[in-house]
């Protein structure tokens, strides 16, 4: 047994189908069946039921694909990370990110980019804890940037700073006139919320359960973007990070503090603990921190 059979096996069973793994792996039909059938005479048993129309696992080839996809997973980390050693001023970041950063990060970039001028950096938008800790533990990113509070005995989780959640409402909502909105003047209104397993909506609902108030949800979205070009049409109203408006100077829309406490969040820096990265990346992590007076490590 090795690892080009596993592997094999591994694409055989996510494609359901011999000709279609074969097409995957660029190998012939007839060398994908006898690599499989020489895997089952080294073990000693059926790993795949051919006796139905589609290809099935039996029950010790369950036990063979759960592990199998595992050790392949850490093989594909060790390669990415011996891929990192090489580059030591080279190469490139993966750094995942909520919509409200984009007020900073690019500042935090152009003090990197003085440093390491030939790195890549790629940004993308994890927004879920879930997928907060599948991108780390995956090693799809290198680092997150999030509202997510992580407590995980492998990820390290660095709180940046806080920031607040405002209300933001139509120029031609009654409620602009009001000096003060409290979240008792949001009943009835028609709300956009963010959807379930987002950090921000639980803030929301959180806030609105300490004032004992249900709000009337008539909106839900996964992007502030979306939500405020629905505020601009006039056909709701929605709190988020006041940080995310800095950079969207808008006449039609009107944004207003909420007196609550459950309306401030905080924004952490994430990473695995032990995973190796290379001088430049380390060096982007520490000058995230210092942006924020967080001391690096």
């Amino acid at each position: 047994m090795d690892l080009k059979q596993l592997t094999y096996f591994v694409t055989i069973v996510d494609y359901k189908s011999f000709s279609k793994a074969a097409q995957k792996l660029h190998i012939s039909q007839p060398s994908l069946s006898n690599a499989i059938k020489s895997l089952e005479s080294d073990l000693g048993f059926q790993i795949l039921d051919r006796n139905t129309r589609s290809i099935e696992l039996t029950e010790a080839g369950a036990i063979l694909y759960s592990k199998a996809v595992q050790l392949l997973l850490e093989m594909d980390r060790v390669k990415k990370e011996m891929d990192e050693v090489k580059h030591i001023g080279s190469g490139e970041i993966q750094l995942g990110m909520i919509e409200s950063v984009k007020h900073w990060i690019p500042k935090v970039i152009l003090q990197y980019n003085d440093d390491f001028p030939n790195m890549r950096i790629k940004l993308t938008e994890v927004l879920s804890g879930d997928d907060v800790k599948n991108s780390l533990r995956n090693y799809k990113t290198h680092a997150i940037i999030t509202n997510q509070f992580i407590q995980e005995n492998d990820i390290e989780t660095i709180p940046l700073y806080n920031e607040k959640l405002v209300l933001v409402l139509h120029e031609s909502n009654p409620l602009t006139n009001n000096s003060s909105v409290t979240l008792k003047d949001l009943v009835g209104e028609p709300f956009i919320i963010s959807s379930e397993g987002f950090q921000t909506r639980e803030d929301v609902l959180n806030a609105f359960e300490m004032e004992d108030i249900i709000p009337t949800i008539k909106y839900e979205i996964e992007r502030f973007e979306t939500a405020l070009s629905l505020v601009r049409e006039g056909i709701g109203i929605t709190l988020i990070p006041e940080n995310y408006l800095q950079a969207l100077p808008d006449n039609t829309l009107v944004k207003k503090s909420i007196n609550s406490p459950a309306l401030e969040r905080t924004v952490y820096l994430t990473y695995l603990k032990n995973r190796y990265v290379s001088p430049a990346i380390h060096t982007f992590i520490n000058k995230t921190k210092q942006y924020f007076n967080v001391l690096p490590v």
